[in-house]
């Protein structure tokens, strides 16, 4: 499982400022919910604010998630050796786009980045994980306690996800069914481990463990 420790806190609060300082005037990229975001070859983005959907299509058309790209982590092209690589906003998103030949030109900028492309590795490893555990409801398990670590925010409830999902998005990150995902999840609302509110927005709640 993915756990952030308070030292990485401290350098991805620490990264974001080094890119603030370094790269104020860059070009700056405002995208609405649901937008699929066009990469070039040498273009690096970094989320300043929001929600971005990493994924890549096999071969038979199937989408897999491998990834969720929030505040002070990059994503790009130069990044990923994935053919069919595709980034789409999951919520309102500022992003800042980088040069990847400016980024080879500042030691600094590029250790910073190296921080959080760690973290970012380490996310894409634990939804390997994830995926790769036996019965789908361990899997869905698994990936409620990755959510609420990534995206969650503490409530009286509970963890509240700080975006919503739909059933196929969850289905796809671990590799089964919308079918699936809707039953289980209809049967961890009646253990009382999920609930939702009127907008579906889904609340790990304590009874779940977390």
């Amino acid at each position: 499982m993915f756990y952030l420790t308070q030292e990485e806190t401290n350098l991805s609060a620490e990264s974001r400022q080094i890119l603030e300082n370094l790269y104020r005037d860059q070009m700056s990229v405002t995208l609405k919910k649901g937008r699929f975001i066009r990469m070039e070859t040498e273009d690096i983005f970094i989320v300043y604010r929001g929600l971005v959907q990493l994924s890549m299509l096999r071969p038979n058309g199937d989408e897999q998630i491998i990834g969720l790209a929030y505040p002070s982590l990059p994503f790009g092209l130069p990044l990923t050796q994935l053919n069919a690589y595709e980034a789409v906003t999951l919520t309102d998103v500022l992003l800042a786009k980088i040069d990847q030949r400016k980024i080879d030109q500042s030691p600094l900028l590029a250790q910073s980045l190296l921080r959080e492309m760690t973290r970012r590795l380490r996310q894409t490893e634990a939804l390997l994980a994830i995926a790769g555990e036996n019965r789908i409801e361990d899997r869905l398990k698994s990936l409620l306690q990755f959510l609420g670590k990534e995206i969650g925010q503490q409530t009286e409830q509970g963890i509240g996800l700080s975006v919503r999902l739909s059933h196929k998005q969850i289905a796809q990150m671990i590799g089964t069914t919308r079918e699936s995902i809707t039953r289980l999840l209809g049967e961890f609302r009646k253990e009382g481990w999920v609930s939702f509110d009127r907008k579906q927005n889904l609340t790990i709640e304590h009874s779940f463990g977390l």
